[in-house]
């Protein structure tokens, strides 16, 4: 199993840029995938990582055994993350990045408004990071790779209020992926673990 960190957040934060973007964070997947020389990957994007796993996916289809999306954004070509936020997320970002992020660099949403179980909240929000305005900013762009993937599954959390999730669990029935709904907080893997890895198993 291989958990990467993408560049500039949690213990590759001494790489923050103003230039990390979500074609950064594509390529860090890719890379991984090309040199450890992985095949038949279950590749499993959450939340942000939706557009990560998309652009990754695309660009390298034939690694890819099954696509999981883990309460995520799923993004058509040319969209970008900020395009499909409400306007008050987006806002929100925008104001946090100019207020004390010299423009650029978006904080963290707090545990607590994602309904991160209590054991786990506080840690969560000790290793949050700041994270690039770019990787929400920059458009997707796909080639005809990611369509050629047979098998991929949406998984939605249903057990917390403010979450932008319904409309992509849509978007996935609609194309026919295998839609799952779990009900817990947004952070899946802390709130249900052994369930999630059950349906990560299950996904090929």
């Amino acid at each position: 199993m291989f958990t990467p960190t993408l560049t500039g957040v949690a213990d590759r934060s001494h790489l923050l840029a103003p230039t990390v973007n979500l074609e950064t964070h594509i390529n860090d997947v890719v890379n991984l995938i090309r040199w450890e020389e992985l095949s038949d990957v279950v590749l499993c994007g959450h939340s942000y990582g939706g557009c990560v796993v998309s652009g990754a996916a695309d660009r390298i289809p034939d690694r890819i055994g099954a696509l999981v999306y883990l309460d995520a954004f799923v993004l058509e070509d040319g969209e970008s993350l900020h395009q499909m936020l409400p306007g008050s997320d987006r806002n929100a970002q925008m104001d946090g990045a100019l207020g004390s992020g010299e423009g650029w660099k978006v904080p963290p949403i707090p545990a607590e408004a994602f309904q991160v179980n209590a054991q786990d909240a506080a840690w969560v929000n000790r290793q949050c990071t700041v994270q690039p305005i770019g990787t929400f900013q920059q458009p997707l762009k796909l080639t005809g790779g990611l369509g050629t993937i047979a098998n991929v599954t949406f998984i939605l959390a249903t057990g917390y209020e403010a979450t932008p999730f319904p409309q992509f669990y849509q978007r996935a029935k609609a194309k026919g992926w295998k839609t799952l709904e779990i009900a817990c907080g947004h952070d899946v893997m802390l709130d249900q673990p052994e369930a999630l890895t059950r349906m990560l198993m299950e996904a090929k």
